[in-house]
């Protein structure tokens, strides 16, 4: 399941965030990359060494773990440190699949899913399209700022150059309760439903069968 979330982000922390990065430190994004993804990915990352840069993280992640779609579509158990990263003229990040474990110590997780949010505004530069292959074929994504897209960390995926201005995003991973990626939709779908039915007609038998289905199942799935 491949999910796009609108306004996670205000146009006033979209503005500050900016801001931020604009005086920030940027670093090869090649560090931080697998020994096969090097040799695919040209692009920057910001260095995140206390202060500013620290609570600019902080806030991010909050508005986006938080936000009732992340929550429902992804069921998050860890979330990676976000990783800011910067693709300037002729930067791109070629095919590949994210790393299946990250993270060191208490803070190794399994990534069963990734997310891209974005911190520009389309218009702003050209090229730098996030292209997920799927089945179906090939998916683009460009989203407006303060947007996020959330897919399966399993995808094969790669981000097209950038010809025109800059393109920011901030990306993580998360290790999710539920492991399979169709329970997930199947949850999600759920959830969806039951959300629904109460915003027509209040809390209903049927809302309340739908609720507990919902809760059996995450029990029968839950990995924790």
């Amino acid at each position: 399941m491949i999910i796009c979330i609108d306004q996670i982000l205000t146009p006033e922390q979209l503005e500050r965030i900016r801001n931020t990065l604009d005086g920030g430190e940027f670093q090869d994004g090649r560090s931080t990359a697998g020994w096969h993804a090097k040799l695919v990915k040209n692009n920057e990352q910001l260095k995140v060494s206390g202060g500013q840069a620290e609570g600019l993280r902080a806030e991010v992640e909050k508005a986006l773990t938080e936000h009732p779609l992340f929550q429902m579509a992804v069921r998050p158990a860890k979330v990676t440190p976000l990783i800011f990263s910067r693709y300037r003229d002729g930067m791109t990040y070629g095919n590949h699949v994210d790393d299946p474990v990250m993270g060191r110590g208490a803070g190794r997780l399994r990534t069963d899913v990734s997310f891209t949010l974005f911190l520009d505004d389309p218009d702003s530069y050209d090229g730098g399209e996030l292209v997920t292959e799927t089945t179906a074929g090939e998916q683009s994504y460009k989203l407006p700022a303060g947007a996020a897209v959330v897919y399966p960390s399993s995808t094969l995926h790669r981000v097209d150059p950038v010809t025109r201005g800059q393109r920011r995003v901030a990306i993580g991973w998360a290790q999710s309760t539920i492991r399979e990626p169709a329970q997930r939709e199947v949850l999600f779908d759920l959830d969806t439903a039951r959300r629904q039915l109460f915003e027509r007609e209040g809390k209903t038998t049927e809302f309340d069968l739908l609720t507990k289905s919902l809760a059996n199942l995450q029990r029968f799935w839950t990995e924790i």
